[in-house]
């Protein structure tokens, strides 16, 4: 979840989904592989790309806005 010109640094920003996480303002909901998830923003943290496994996707436009507006509220952006 972090721009692309990031990509050659060490460590990527990750936040782990939950298909049974409640519903709260900063946990926007998506579809990955056809299930819909739940992005536990609050969780945000850096990890190592190499303990990354493949990528399980990418989200829409409007998902990728509803994101943002999670990050920023989490942030305090």
């Amino acid at each position: 979840m972090q721009a692309d010109e990031l990509l050659a640094l060490s460590t990527v920003l990750i936040a782990p989904t939950s298909g049974s996480a409640p519903p709260r303002s900063f946990r926007p909901a998506v579809d990955l592989q056809g299930e819909r998830t739940r992005i536990l923003v609050e969780q945000t943290t850096a990890v190592m790309t190499d303990r990354l496994g493949e990528s399980v996707g990418c989200l829409a436009a409007d998902e990728l806005r509803t994101l943002d507006a999670a990050l920023a509220l989490v942030f305090g952006l």
